[in-house]
């Protein structure tokens, strides 16, 4: 995607998104520009019907999600993004260069409140595990690590269900 298209696909989707977590997301965004990166938003808001679709296709692991979420109104009002590398989406990613991004954008996830699915499924690898959280802790940007959670590039809160966000609450 080229810069301009870029620019203005993180622009919609940050439309997309509670604007408290709005903020949070846009200075992810502008944190690893600054590093290099061109992320993007590759997903905000989705519809139940699209959410049932993630769901049967094994995409995702829930029936409604950060990714449904709605104001009183029907507002769009997701709390989950997925954020991709623009410059990794489309050409076979390295190791080394998809755990770089996978370590920064958890790290500046981190520093915002929010969480990431880096770890997600990995249950049954407590050493990859520790061994992410120790190149994050250090900042090791290029550990060797081989392996990640089953959605690395899934942005969300930490202090809220998605039970609790479609019953009306929203993140502190």
């Amino acid at each position: 995607m080229n810069e301009k298209v870029r620019i203005k696909w993180n622009t919609d989707k940050l439309g997309e998104l509670y604007p408290p977590f709005r903020d949070k997301i846009a200075a992810i965004v502008i944190e690893l520009e600054s590093l290099g990166f061109r992320p993007r938003i590759q997903e905000a808001w989705r519809s139940q019907a699209d959410q049932l679709k993630a769901f049967n296709s094994g995409n995702s692991q829930l029936k409604f999600g950060f990714h449904n979420v709605t104001g009183a109104n029907g507002a769009k009002e997701s709390l989950a993004v997925d954020m991709v590398d623009d410059d990794l989406v489309n050409k076979k990613k390295t190791t080394y260069e998809r755990a770089e991004y996978l370590l920064r954008l958890t790290a500046a996830a981190q520093r915002h409140g929010l969480t990431t699915g880096i770890g997600w499924g990995l249950e049954d690898f407590p050493k990859a595990v520790e061994a992410i959280g120790i190149a994050i802790t250090n900042g090791d940007w290029k550990a060797s690590l081989k392996r990640f959670g089953w959605d690395p590039e899934h942005i969300q809160p930490k202090d809220i269900t998605p039970e609790e966000a479609r019953s009306g609450k929203r993140p502190l």
